[in-house]
C-alpha cells in the first residue's frame, strides 16, 4: 500500500476515487475514525471472510 506524507498547515479536502479491494478496506475504515468530519465510503466490499 503506497502512503502519503502531508506536511503543513493546511487542510486537505475533496473526493478520491479507488477500487473496491478488499485489502485496502479495513484500513481505510480505521483511518477515517481519526477524521474529524463526515466520511462517506463507497464501493467497499461486502466481506464475509
Amino acid at each position: 500500500m503506497q502512503k502519503l506524507r502531508i506536511n503543513g498547515e493546511h487542510s486537505l479536502s475533496g473526493e478520491l476515487n479507488i477500487s473496491g479491494s478488499k485489502n485496502a478496506a479495513l484500513p481505510i475504515m480505521a483511518a477515517c475514525l481519526l477524521c474529524s468530519e463526515e466520511v462517506e465510503l463507497e464501493n467497499i466490499p461486502a466481506l464475509e471472510d
